[in-house]
């Protein structure tokens, strides 16, 4: 993922596992659900379909080109994918309302760069050292996935910890039962487990948002589809955060910082 703008070869990222190229490929489907290659392939066409979204002053060109694609080889490949050429595409990100993947009989309803602005404050994060699990698979799962992440981790839970969820993919391009996104939980430094990575710092822009579960979809495009474009940032290599700052199931009410790395 970090390395989708080179050539990758299936026998390359087997031989950085340790595998062999049959037998990775067999496992890797087997948990996945896709060979290598179609993986980095689907990878390839969904991220460059989300900075075709945001990088509104990017050519198409160019974009093709950072993935590897001459521009004729681009276009059949992304209409073949996602079933409109880039051109079609790019013309049809809405500002005023997008589909909601998640609540298909829902309009998820977007507000005005103003609306946004005025909840943002850019900061600067420190590094992150988190307990993390990866999933892949459908967000409403995401509740069932929380719970038995802090019930199997609540030893390691203290006053300031914070709950984290990394996500990969725009749910509004990438299928509902192919986003990847992380779990995580913060920790000391000093934590054993071999499960514990560090998500960079930097700086983000952050979204206060306080409201309905359903609504973080909305939020989320709203800061790609309208904020980011006039903002005058660009969104850089990390990926998107979600922290959150409570939680409340009953009502299915959240409080929560959507954290936009920005350059």
């Amino acid at each position: 993922m970090k390395h989708l703008d080179e050539e990758i070869l299936v026998e390359d990222v087997a031989k950085y596992c340790n595998f062999s190229k049959y037998y990775f490929n067999r496992v890797f489907k087997a948990e996945t659900g896709e060979s290598i290659y179609a993986f980095i392939k689907r990878l390839k066409m969904e991220q460059s379909a989300l900075r075709l979204k945001i990088e509104k002053d990017k050519s198409v060109t160019d974009i093709g080109l950072a993935y590897g694609y001459s521009p004729s080889n681009y276009s059949s490949a992304f209409k073949k994918h996602h079933r409109l050429s880039p051109m079609e595409f790019r013309k049809g990100v809405k500002t005023a309302c997008v589909f909601h993947p998640l609540y298909p009989d829902k309009l998820a309803r977007l507000q005005s760069f103003e609306d946004y602005n005025q909840r943002i404050k850019i900061q600067e994060l420190n590094d992150f050292t988190v307990i993390y699990e990866r999933h892949i698979g459908n967000y409403s799962e995401l509740q069932k996935n929380w719970c038995d992440f802090t019930a199997k981790y609540k030893d390691y839970v203290k006053e300031d910890t914070l709950l984290i969820e990394r996500s990969y993919d725009d749910p509004s391009i990438t299928s509902v039962e192919q986003c990847l996104y992380d779990i995580c939980m913060t920790v000391d430094k000093a934590c054993a487990l071999g499960n514990v990575m560090t998500i960079q710092g930097g700086k983000f822009a952050v979204y206060h948002y306080d409201g309905l579960i359903q609504g973080i979809f909305a939020a989320f495009q709203g800061l790609f589809n309208v904020w980011l474009a006039d903002s005058g940032y660009e969104m850089d290599e990390r990926y998107g955060l979600d922290i959150y700052r409570s939680v409340d199931t009953e009502n299915m009410h959240v409080v929560m910082d959507l954290c936009l790395p920005i350059k």
